[in-house]
């Protein structure tokens, strides 16, 4: 087996309010484009399986957080944590379900019943910090799944590569100095959280760019600063915080990324992956907010991590 997709029906159940960008249209939006460009009869998909467990979310979040997430689950309607990030009544079990998707692509990857992983789901997870939700985000998916990976499976060297167009704030918080994770990632600056400009350590890779950066700027970046960095840690294992907010037509920002430029970037992770880590490669959606740039770029995205 190549790639698997991971997806489950409770990540269309979390919802913030009709004006909200992160909503469920997002995940209609990737299959429906699954299905039209006829990349859907070349995975296999997986939707059934277990939540994150408490033991899993503790690796990363504190009980304290944990505790309040749990409280503040509304029966019905809306709790606002801040005016960006809200819970309906599913939104806990969402967030649950889409940090054990990635947990179970770790799983599938490293028990080899797939080489290559991408998680459709959401809510996101890579502003989520160990102890309060921000962003858009609950619970931090990437690190949950880079914290299993090390305790459960032994990995010593793994890396995380951010593409968002925002900086993951949460995932560095719970990296930063430790050797055996290497994060690499790129980001406009400035813009939410405002974070990330100065490398808070040496295995954080943060590259700012300004406004109306092009894919070419983009990929030089990638040769330059990413890759080096990453020859040098041999990763074990790579993990993918995938957000497709910096396309063009995605107007939460002002890169002037395209389609290709995410087939490329995935390309060369593959390779990496293929040279290191056995072609280990986990990957999940974070942002993307422009429907039919999003179900695009995921289409391509996957193509590249099927080699197709």
């Amino acid at each position: 087996m190549q790639t698997l997709y991971i997806t489950h029906p409770t990540c269309r159940l979390h919802e913030m309010g009709n004006w909200h960008p992160e909503s469920p249209d997002r995940l209609d939006a990737i299959s429906d484009q699954m299905l039209s460009s006829g990349i859907a009869q070349f995975v296999h998909e997986l939707n059934h399986f277990k939540p994150a467990s408490r033991e899993a979310l503790t690796r990363v979040h504190t009980e304290a957080y944990l505790d309040s997430l749990e409280n503040d689950s509304p029966v019905s309607g809306m709790h606002e944590i801040d005016p960006d990030t809200l819970m309906n009544s599913h939104t806990l079990e969402a967030a649950k379900h889409a940090a054990g998707a990635v947990i179970a692509g770790v799983d599938a990857v490293m028990q080899q019943e797939a080489k290559t992983v991408f998680c459709s789901v959401r809510p996101p997870g890579h502003h989520a910090m160990p102890d309060h939700a921000m962003g858009f985000c609950f619970l931090n998916n990437i690190g949950i799944a880079a914290a299993h990976a090390m305790t459960v499976y032994g990995i010593k060297r793994l890396a995380i590569i951010d593409f968002d167009v925002h900086h993951g704030n949460g995932t560095e918080a719970m990296f930063a100095d430790n050797p055996g994770v290497l994060m690499c990632s790129f980001f406009q600056h400035p813009l939410f959280p405002n974070t990330g400009a100065q490398s808070r350590s040496d295995n954080m890779v943060n590259v700012p760019v300004p406004s109306y950066t092009d894919g070419e700027a983009i990929r030089d970046l990638v040769r330059n600063r990413w890759i080096p960095k990453l020859e040098a840690h041999r990763p074990e294992l790579i993990l993918i915080s995938a957000g497709f907010d910096a396309h063009r037509e995605d107007d939460i920002a002002q890169l002037r990324l395209v389609e290709s430029d995410y087939a490329w970037i995935t390309e060369q992770l593959v390779q990496i992956a293929d040279k290191y880590a056995g072609g280990r490669v986990v990957s999940t959606l974070e942002g993307g907010y422009n429907l039919s740039a999003l179900g695009r770029s995921v289409v391509a995205h996957i193509r590249a991590l099927s080699q197709l």
